[in-house]
């Protein structure tokens, strides 16, 4: 039985019908054939039975299923991995899935957004990018960019953007894989492309980040302040490793803190009072605002480590919080600070410009930044694991 496990990784069906004639010529019973029939390989059964329900019209659990996807692929993502995590772990299932790829590997910052300007969209069932959330949200942006474009809609100006035209997946292959985990519960490539596989859509949320004069770009996240100047001292020093880049911006910031000066305004979302425990989620339409007032280093320390954590995040005297719809952050200097003051608060940033986390991109802005949240924007291969966390979940794909 061993051996005839390890034969059929190389060609089990020819294996089988060399077996049968052989079985006829000496006699064997049907019992032993049968025996020999039930040994298959694992992943053969999992292309007979995605290829059995494409065959009678996929009717349950696999109506999304892809089969052609435009795939992008940073090179660069965390240690140089995404390469060898698509080409190893997650080609070769779309290919027993029986889905074409057209795979673009990336070769500077913005190089899929420019493909994706001019890519005919029509073509595929949906977009892949294999990377990080650096990665994602430019793929999500040009997705997004390029279907304002079709639309005919002024991309400097868009209160009312369209949605996408095709799902964007996530291979998570990145330092940092927030989105990715929020979809799959796990930073996990072969999950993740068992998703998109498998066909399964989850409407997203999606924020735009303009000024009052043009679009900045689409994104997920963002931060102003602490997080953002980290930012902007680590892409300062970007000869240095990726490691040691953000440890030494984070320490460096932290023992310059200061607080910022800018004036916020929101419109906080209209829910009901039962409803207020699922704020802020995927696709609800809202998005969570956290303040993080003035306090004392060893204080905001404490909020750091805590940062991370599900209980109690949150609960400290100078951190607020607020599920809003829209929010306009105006920078500003404070008037009366000593000149060393000053050059902090423009430390980081040329001529005025004040920086902005955007999905872990840096944008350096000196006016309002005007934040609004469109519901359901696009369509990310995934589920939502809040859902699966307060329901009871049943797999239907086999």
């Amino acid at each position: 039985m061993g051996i005839s496990w390890s034969r059929g990784l190389g060609g089990k069906s020819h294996l089988k019908h060399e077996e049968r004639q052989e079985g006829r010529m000496k006699g064997d019973s049907s019992m032993v054939l049968q025996a020999q029939e039930e040994i298959i390989e694992m992943k053969d059964v999992f292309s007979v039975k995605l290829k059995r329900r494409r065959f009678v019209g996929q009717k349950k659990g696999f109506q999304n299923r892809p089969k052609s996807l435009k795939v992008f692929v940073n090179p660069s993502s965390h240690k140089r991995e995404a390469t060898h995590v698509y080409y190893e772990k997650v080609a070769p299932l779309f290919k027993l899935a029986d889905i074409k790829t057209d795979v673009t590997v990336t070769e500077y910052e913005g190089h899929a957004l420019l493909v994706l300007k001019e890519c005919e969209l029509q073509a595929f069932d949906g977009v892949v990018c294999v990377g990080g959330d650096g990665s994602v949200s430019e793929v999500a942006h040009g997705l997004l960019l390029k279907a304002q474009i079709d639309a005919g809609k002024d991309t400097d100006y868009i209160p009312m953007p369209v949605r996408a035209p095709v799902p964007l997946g996530v291979i998570p292959a990145g330092t940092t894989n927030i989105l990715a985990h929020t979809l799959y519960g796990i930073k996990h490539a072969v999950t993740a492309a068992l998703h998109i596989i498998m066909g399964h859509i989850q409407p997203v949320d999606v924020c735009t980040f303009s000024t009052p004069s043009k679009l900045l770009r689409f994104g997920f996240s963002a931060m102003f302040g602490f997080g953002a100047r980290t930012l902007a001292l680590a892409e300062k020093h970007r000869w240095m490793p990726s490691n040691q880049r953000k440890d030494f911006a984070f320490i460096k910031t932290l023992a310059d803190l200061k607080p910022e000066e800018c004036e916020l305004s929101f419109l906080p979302l209209q829910i009901p009072q039962e409803e207020s425990h699922e704020n802020a989620r995927l696709n609800n339409g809202s998005m969570a605002l956290i303040v993080v007032q003035n306090t004392s280093r060893t204080e905001f320390i404490k909020h750091l480590k805590r940062y991370t954590s599900i209980k109690n995040q949150f609960n400290f005297p100078f951190v607020e919080t607020y599920t809003v719809q829209e929010v306009k952050v105006q920078p500003g200097l404070k008037c009366g600070l000593d000149a060393k003051e000053n050059t902090y608060l423009n430390a980081a940033s040329a001529e005025g410009n004040y920086p902005w986390n955007i999905d872990g991109d840096l944008m350096e802005e000196a006016s309002e930044v005007h934040v609004r949240v469109h519901p359901q924007l696009i369509n990310l291969y995934g589920v939502n694991t809040d859902d699966l966390e307060s329901s009871q979940a049943t797999c239907n794909c086999i």
